[in-house]
């Protein structure tokens, strides 16, 4: 006895029901971050601890040499260098510095702190200080994620702008777009730019691109005026832009420079730009990292379920495109009755692409289809929303992910829709 035809996608949900997508790129996503933490900490574990032992043994030899020349017993030169720790945590150089809470440091301190970099080089040390710190930087680091998505946003529209244009110059001059046409309704004429949109791909290339130019340009001037060396340079571009803010590298903390002012504004905007463009970077990536969840979940599906496994070999046999499958699985959600047409059964059996009759029962399932979800739709409760618990107020996504949803051709409304209805017919 043959299984029923709906019993591939049944025995699917059935199985997705506990875990459904979200859930499952989540854990599958905690999981990966777990194994890259603890293989990060591998790896920077053999890089410097080495390197620490080392150090060690050089200051507790230098500490005891200290305290034979000069005749200073060891609890007293401890004592004395607690003190000096002291003074360094309340930003108490032996070479001059500037002052750390004037208005110019100050401001440099409310930057770091809704901007989330944190250095640590400047804390407040007053009771006040330390509660009008939690109130300002629950407020100012909201509005700080606010305006880093509106840039995001914008710089996202502003390369699908540019490499759509560059798009149809190349379709113009290949002569597949006429010499005189322009964007607006005759854009729908057009085929080859129907629904185009920018690959994130490329968008990441684009944005990888100019961060590198940008962390170069930043390092050389550090290089020149804070007298760092290049790596070292380069490194505090990435921690700064990164908003990792070690701070064991900060730029700006000198008495005087040369050309002061000129050097604190380039300062101010190349943190300024490099902080967007590097959080635009890892937003793009997360789009890229959580297509290659959803192409591991993919791979696991059915994956310990022998008939589904079975009947997915079954039905991808032949690379020919059959039409008569996507009209049988509009009949199973449409027709109680399941019987098939001979006729088209016959014709996809024998490997031909489509017959008349086959095209236009489903021009005719097409538009009864189209027609349920206008009417739905006018109505204010479409079917979908109320049968599929994942539709709700987050499902076009949160944040960053919301604002780059239907931007890139990875992340538009087709693509999403056609991965659904694969999940949903088989």
């Amino acid at each position: 006895m043959m299984p029923p035809r709906g019993a591939v996608g049944s025995c699917r949900r059935r199985r997705l029901a506990p875990l459904n997508e979200d859930n499952g790129r989540f854990l599958l996503l905690a999981a990966l971050i777990a194994a890259y933490l603890s293989a990060g900490a591998t790896v920077f574990s053999a890089l410097e601890s080495p390197s620490e032992a080392a150090a060690q043994l050089r200051w507790n030899r230098t500490l005891h040499n200290f305290s034979r020349i000069f005749n200073i017993s060891l609890p007293e030169l401890r004592a004395f260098l607690r003190s000096y720790e002291a003074a360094m945590a309340a930003g108490i150089r032996v070479d001059a510095l500037r002052p750390r809470w004037d208005f110019p440091g100050a401001f440099y301190f409310v930057g770091t702190v809704v901007s989330t970099i944190g250095f640590g080089m400047t804390t407040p040390a007053t009771v006040a200080g330390k509660v009008f710190l939690i109130v300002y930087g629950l407020f100012g680091c909201a509005g700080t994620i606010l305006f880093f998505n509106l840039f995001l946003e914008r710089i996202i529209s502003l390369l699908a702008f540019i490499m759509k244009a560059c798009y149809e110059r190349q379709l113009r001059r290949s002569g597949l777009l006429p010499p005189n046409f322009r964007r607006g309704p005759a854009v729908s004429g057009v085929g080859s730019l129907v629904g185009w949109k920018p690959s994130v791909y490329h968008v990441m290339l684009i944005l990888g691109i100019f961060a590198i130019a940008l962390s170069c340009c930043a390092s050389a001037m550090y290089t020149a005026v804070e007298g760092w060396n290049y790596v070292d340079s380069l490194y505090y571009c990435f921690v700064t832009f990164s908003t990792i803010g070690f701070g064991d590298l900060v730029s700006n903390q000198n008495a005087v420079y040369q050309h002061q002012g000129l050097y604190r504004f380039g300062n101010f905007m190349f943190i300024l730009m490099g902080v967007c463009c590097i959080y635009s970077l890892f937003n793009v990536i997360s789009i890229v990292i959580k297509q290659i969840l959803n192409w591991v979940l993919k791979k696991f599906e059915c994956r310990c379920c022998p008939k589904c496994r079975k009947s997915s070999t079954r039905l991808s046999r032949r690379n020919a495109i059959t039409p008569g499958a996507r009209l049988r699985r509009h009949n199973v959600a449409m027709d109680a009755d399941g019987q098939y047409d001979s006729d088209t059964e016959g014709r996809r059996l024998s490997g031909e692409m489509i017959s008349m009759r086959e095209l236009t029962a489903s021009s005719k399932v097409s538009l009864a289809i189209l027609q349920k979800q206008l009417s739905e739709t006018a109505n204010g409760y479409p079917r979908n929303v109320c049968i599929n618990t994942r539709q709700n107020g987050f499902s076009a996504g949160v944040g960053s992910l919301a604002i780059m949803n239907n931007r890139l051709a990875e992340t538009s409304d087709s693509r999403q829709s056609r991965y659904q209805q694969y999940l949903d017919t088989d």
